[in-house]
């Protein structure tokens, strides 16, 4: 399969969709700090070796497609993407700190959406499929009510 990681003992394709907003949605995202904040956001995903597929940079949020390694978490990394981009923006850029003076620049949450190649349709086929085996074996066992 395309696009695969494999580790020693592992291959994975994990995948999703990141969407984050500036706090109070201000549109500060505008000027030299949009290429900036795309420029920290390629680093930190290098960084932490994930996989940018594409992205927006808006002007007051951020969309994001990117594969990551199963060692990481969804939550991590956007913690990771949030506050190292928030911290650097706003020792480099001084006028942030008059609109965001408490320090935060991004809104608390995010949302992500798991994206890939197996729809649930497939998966439930091949559960299907386990479930009632041609051979006989009567050892599987179902694990729903």
């Amino acid at each position: 399969m395309k696009g695969q990681r494999t580790g020693h003992h592992t291959v994975s394709r994990l995948t999703v969709h990141i969407v984050w907003a500036t706090k109070y949605r201000y549109d500060v995202l505008v000027g030299e700090l949009k290429p900036r904040c795309r420029e920290l956001l390629v680093q930190i995903c290098k960084a932490e070796d994930v996989r940018i597929l594409s992205g927006v940079v808006s002007k007051d949020h951020i969309h994001m497609h990117v594969e990551y390694p199963p060692k990481l978490s969804v939550s991590d990394l956007e913690k990771w993407m949030k506050g190292r981009t928030s911290r650097r923006l706003q020792e480099e850029y001084p006028h942030l700190k008059q609109r965001y003076w408490g320090r935060h620049f991004w809104g608390a949450g995010y949302g992500a959406w798991s994206t890939g190649n197996v729809t649930e349709e497939m998966v439930q086929a091949y559960l299907e499929h386990h479930r009632n085996p041609n051979n006989g074996d009567d050892s599987v066992f179902i694990l729903e009510d």
